[in-house]
């Protein structure tokens, strides 16, 4: 049995940055509270992790971000790496906050093109997954940004303005991309449409879609993750199993049974100690079938 990861995968720049920034801050300020709002990568262990540096990540579904920051009273805040509307922002400095920034370029350079066709009287049309931070921040900036999750959204969307700017998280599948802007220009055909997929997503799902020759795929990652799921829905494609795991512990042998290669890949939020510790269990089973 073979064991070939799949190049590239797991952290990308903006993971690496964000999660610098934070252990810089706690350089910086070793005796201050440092809080996280929301969990600065989607990826458990890297938040445990952070946790036993003393940085709390305050991540809770049932409260909103600025709900969450009305809990904090002193201390440092840092923003995530999917980026924080401006209104979290400067609500924190009101509150005598000190602030860090882990948002990601890409993230951020999103956000200042959608900010820049608001200026000039577009309506957004924005593709991304309802609920997650990015989307989130992206959809504060105005209500005349509409969220689209899936094609069949495009169907009930009544916009008039004949100024229309399409644009998308970053993380999104790029196949259903192509089919969702497709089908917009269709309804739209006026509309302006700039696809903002950043490279590590692209390239880390093009690898998978480029293998031809396999059966199973390891997916390494937290489910919380966007980029690593849609991971998981594009190896279906063209493989016939496909496992998403948070590390070596979720492999059942069973699974692998009759199985000549095995394919690793993993999310850009995936610590890259979670693949090697995958790689090295597959390996060490390999005898065995």
């Amino acid at each position: 049995m073979e064991i070939i990861r799949v190049v590239p995968s797991g952290y990308c720049k903006g993971v690496i940055n964000a999660i610098n920034l934070v252990k810089k801050t706690r350089q910086d300020y070793p005796f201050e509270k440092i809080y996280i709002l929301g969990m600065i990568v989607h990826n458990t262990f890297v938040s445990n992790e952070l946790k036993k540096l003393g940085i709390i990540s305050l991540d809770d579904t049932n409260k909103s971000k600025e709900e969450l920051l009305d809990e904090i009273k002193e201390g440092i805040i840092i923003f995530t790496a999917h980026g924080i509307s401006d209104k979290i922002k400067q609500k924190a400095i009101a509150k005598g906050l000190i602030t860090v920034d882990a948002t990601c370029s890409d993230v951020l350079r999103t956000q200042n093109i959608v900010k820049e066709y608001l200026a000039k009287d577009y309506d957004v049309i924005y593709f991304g997954k309802k609920g997650h931070p990015e989307a989130e921040a992206v959809l504060s900036l105005s209500p005349a940004i509409h969220l689209l999750t899936s094609k069949e959204d495009v169907d009930v969307l009544n916009i008039h303005n004949e100024k229309i700017f399409v644009t998308n998280q970053t993380t999104m599948s790029y196949l259903e991309l192509a089919d969702v802007f497709k089908y917009l220009k269709e309804k739209y055909p006026h509309c302006l449409i700039e696809e903002e997929i950043c490279k590590a997503t692209s390239s880390r799902q093009k690898a998978i879609m480029d293998i031809v020759d396999g059966n199973v795929l390891y997916v390494v990652g937290d489910s919380k993750s966007n980029n690593t799921n849609k991971l998981v829905s594009l190896g279906k494609h063209n493989f016939k199993k496909v496992y998403l795991i948070n590390s070596k512990n979720d492999i059942n042998k069973n699974d692998l049974v009759g199985q000549n290669k095995i394919y690793v890949t993993a999310g850009a939020s995936t610590p890259p100690v979670l693949i090697d510790e995958t790689i090295e269990y597959l390996n060490s089973l390999a005898s065995e079938f």
